[in-house]
């Protein structure tokens, strides 16, 4: 199996990796970059510049704008926003959009929406229905309106307190942005 891609989809790209299943009802445009074994749900909307890495799971009602990238190993949430645009105005449109950066491992939390121009880092975890505002470091929590640093999480999704305490008592702190057992 190559890639499966249900009837009703409507995707116009080629670059789509081995092992990917796209759902009922997405719409994918035709300069869209997907990687191997993704699995996209239904009603998702993929624009031209958007990078998909391998492993990636887009759940339902996503829309990803031109400008946006998602490393491999991501997951987004059911009904997250992205923005792409900072100052969005009726049929005027920058001379760029944006770029937003998904980083290897990040969680993004259903309904939350990701304003255009942030990184969040690698393993990060944004909590449902969160407004980010600015880039996350790898291995932080945050969630909220606007999303506040909740605490840490490992690369195997330990939560760690914002004291480096995980609720087993364990302490924890950071070598080479590895969030790592004391």
């Amino acid at each position: 199996m190559k890639y499966k891609i249900h009837i009703s989809a409507d995707v116009q790209t080629e670059k789509i990796g081995e092992g990917t299943t796209i759902w009922q009802f997405c719409v994918i445009l035709k300069d869209a970059r997907i990687g191997k074994n993704c699995n996209i749900n239904c009603n998702v909307f993929i624009e031209n510049d958007v990078v998909i890495g391998n492993d990636v799971t887009i759940k339902p009602g996503v829309q990803i704008w031109d400008g946006v990238t998602l490393e491999d190993n991501v997951f987004i949430g059911p009904n997250v926003t992205f923005t792409n645009d900072l100052i969005p105005r009726s049929k005027q449109y920058p001379i760029d959009f944006s770029k937003t950066l998904i980083k290897k491992g990040a969680s993004i939390g259903a309904n939350s929406t990701i304003i255009a121009g942030n990184t969040i880092g690698e393993s990060a975890l944004i909590g449902a229905g969160s407004v980010v505002t600015k880039s996350i470091p790898a291995h932080h929590i945050f969630y909220g309106n606007p999303a506040v640093h909740s605490g840490y999480i490992t690369k195997e999704g330990k939560i760690v307190n914002l004291d480096m305490i995980d609720k087993e008592g364990n302490h924890y702190h950071f070598i080479n942005s590895e969030l790592v057992l004391r």
